[in-house]
């Protein structure tokens, strides 16, 4: 089959395009005849070996697709690695049957990209309705899906960031009341003035650096942050607990692969729900470029760049 392997880390240069073995599936495993691959920013970290955990070499990237098994079903799914290929693996837990009138993109826009925005406002802020939220990078593909998910869950103010002009616009079309310039001088009095003059309740952040620090000191008394990401590659100060009491504020972390170790399903609950919500015109992914598989190469550089928006594909049959 084709598929995109990396034979040493590094940027994207080292993923090419070569001829690999078909995977050989375990008897509870699903083989997936591999319509799309999703293209994710922790993806350009495990290129680099910079991600949360380690991996070996050689190594086919990828770690969801959407497609067909052998009997039929278009299902979604996790896997460990291998998705830039034609054909992947999937463990049966970790697959998501794709309901009618769902296109296969959309599906996986939500398996990592809106899983992590519903775990990251329900789980980990616990937004009420009525508070405010800031999304970081609101036009990106977790932004786009928690800046509608904040409204569908009832908050009352929704502030996304986003470092450009057109950015900024699609932010407000999906539904935030109020949109930053990510490259603001001081993050603090920009969400500040973009929540009326009041502190805000909750962050959603995968920034690092200043941005981080900055958000922190906009939390209202109360006020949560959520940090899943570092797209900066700049790490944050580090947290003073003695600070948060004084500020009586919280921060958490996020890494989606726990979110399926919760008792009772609850991704699986939180797919329904988007699937859902998706079939009733509430929630729309926005998909922002789908490559052929030979171009995994550029699906990386532009993704490092920031100059895409939403979700990102891999087309192996193109």
């Amino acid at each position: 089959m084709r598929a995109i392997q990396i034979t040493e880390f590094g940027g994207p240069e080292v993923l090419n395009l070569t001829e690999a073995p078909d995977p050989a599936p375990g008897p509870e495993d699903l083989l997936v005849e591999v319509e799309r691959a999703g293209v994710n920013y922790a993806d350009t970290h495990r290129v680099e070996d910079t991600y949360l955990s380690s991996t070996g070499l050689p190594l086919i990237p990828g770690s969801e697709v959407a497609g067909r098994t052998p009997d039929g079903r278009r299902v979604v799914a996790m896997v460990d690695s291998g998705g830039y290929a034609e054909r992947a693996v999937a463990s049966p837990p970790m697959a998501y049957e794709i309901p009618e009138g769902v296109d296969a993109a959309t599906a996986l826009a939500l398996l990592i990209q809106g899983s992590t925005a519903w775990v990251l406002l329900r789980r980990n802020v616990h937004l009420a309705e009525g508070e405010s939220v800031v999304v970081h990078a609101g036009a990106g593909g977790v932004g786009s899906l928690a800046v509608q998910l904040a409204k569908a869950f009832g908050a009352g103010r929704v502030i996304a960031t986003a470092g450009s002009q057109d950015k900024r616009e699609l932010a407000l079309e999906l539904g935030a009341d109020a949109a930053v310039d990510s490259r603001a001088e001081d993050m603090t009095a920009a969400l500040v003035e973009a929540n009326e003059g009041r502190r805000v309740d909750a962050v959603l952040d995968m920034t690092g650096g200043r941005v981080t620090d900055e958000s922190m000191h906009a939390l209202a008394p109360f006020g949560r942050l959520a940090f899943y990401g570092m797209a900066s590659r700049e790490a944050p100060k580090p947290v003073q607990l003695p600070n948060l009491m004084r500020y009586s504020t919280t921060v958490s972390g996020m890494w989606l692969p726990h979110a399926f170790q919760l008792p009772g399903n609850v991704v699986g609950g939180a797919m329904a729900e988007m699937f859902d919500l998706v079939r009733a015109g509430r929630l729309r992914a926005v998909l922002g470029g789908d490559y052929p598989l030979d171009q995994a190469r550029r699906a990386h550089e532009d993704l490092r760049s920031r100059a895409t928006r939403g979700k990102l594909t891999l087309n192996p049959a193109a």
